[in-house]
Order: C-alpha cells, then sequence, then structure tokens
C-alpha cells in the first residue's frame, strides 16, 4: 500500500508531464498559426524588428528596442486594449517609435486581428 508521501513524487511527475506536451502542444499551434507569417513577415508587421519573442523557437535575431512578447494575456488581461495598441501605439505612449498599423493602413483590420491573436497566446 502506497503512502500519501510515496504518491507526491508520482504527482509531481504526472503535472510535469502533462506540463511538458501542454507547452509543446501551444509550441506547435504557434508555428501553424495564420498571424505568425505576418509578425515575421518583414513588410507587413515586422514585429521581430523591435520585439523579443523568448517562447518561441525560430523567432531568429528579434530586436530589443520594443518590450519583449511574453506573458501578453498577464500584462494585458483586456485584449481590446492591446488591439488597440497595435492600432495606434502612440494614443497610449505619444513618445513611442511604435509603428500605428492600423491608423496608417500598414496592415488591415483583419490582418491586426490575426497578429493580435498569435501575440496574445505568447
Amino acid at each position: 500500500m502506497m503512502t500519501r508521501c510515496a504518491s507526491i513524487p508520482a504527482g509531481i511527475a504526472m503535472l510535469a508531464a502533462v506540463f511538458t506536451c501542454g507547452a509543446a502542444l501551444a509550441a506547435d499551434a504557434a508555428r501553424q498559426h495564420p498571424g505568425k507569417a505576418l509578425v515575421f513577415n518583414s513588410v507587413k508587421g515586422n514585429c521581430l524588428a523591435c520585439h523579443g519573442m523568448p517562447t518561441v523557437e525560430d523567432a531568429e535575431q528579434p530586436g530589443n528596442s520594443g518590450p519583449p512578447l511574453i506573458a501578453m494575456t498577464a500584462r494585458f488581461p483586456d485584449k481590446a486594449v492591446l488591439r488597440a495598441r497595435i492600432w495606434d501605439a502612440s494614443v497610449s505612449n505619444p513618445g513611442t517609435f511604435m509603428p500605428p498599423f492600423g491608423k496608417h493602413k500598414i496592415l488591415t483590420d483583419p490582418e491586426i486581428d490575426q497578429i493580435l491573436d498569435f501575440v496574445y497566446g505568447l
């Protein structure tokens, strides 16, 4: 008969396996996300020019002049606030050098929504 203390390591191992599997599934979903192509596109979103993406494996040579794109749901509990920032960051930060992607029609509204959905999952 297993004691309660003996089952703790087994429970920890099970949680680690679930977490690892969940992280792998999230990484796979990120690789296939339609917004990722826009984030990586140097003509459209070009997010990597300024932002690091430590949780995205193939984000090569990211910039560091903008904040890293991590923990986005924690940093922006209201998804609409993040969308507004992508659309025109100068509204909340007049001194920003982030392009107003929506205001200047660099990206269409559907493209902003695709980027938002990808980035919000990071």
